[in-house]
């Protein structure tokens, strides 16, 4: 993935192919690029450089009753932005299913002892 900003729109594409492969009729998706959340709650054409990646959500959020995109802040959602940096940086894809990759466990716990509540 290019950017920060296609990485972003690719993860809203695969939080919705999950969705659909978990068999959810609902699904609320966040995201901390208010751009991003923005072109896939709209209906208008996407003509940007992650357009297609768009079109796809558009296509594929069909098969939900109910679809949401909501912003949410990165200082908000810790884990979703150590992801999305740890999967960048490491060109790799991290899945959560009941649990925390190592990787992004220690750096969480880094972060922590650094900036103690």
């Amino acid at each position: 993935v290019p950017s920060p900003f296609a990485a972003e729109a690719h993860a809203c594409l695969q939080a919705i192919q999950l969705g659909i492969h978990l068999g959810l009729e609902s699904v609320i998706i966040e995201g901390d690029s208010m751009t991003t959340i923005k072109k896939c709650s709209s209906e208008n054409p996407d003509k940007s450089v992650i357009g297609a990646i768009i079109r796809d959500i558009h296509r594929q959020k069909e098969h939900f009753q109910r679809a949401v995109f909501q912003y949410t802040p990165k200082s908000a959602n810790l884990l979703a932005h150590t992801l999305a940096y740890e999967s960048l940086k490491k060109g790799e894809e991290f899945y959560l299913d009941g649990h925390l990759p190592y990787l992004v466990r220690r750096v969480l716990e880094m972060r922590r002892q650094r900036n103690p509540d």
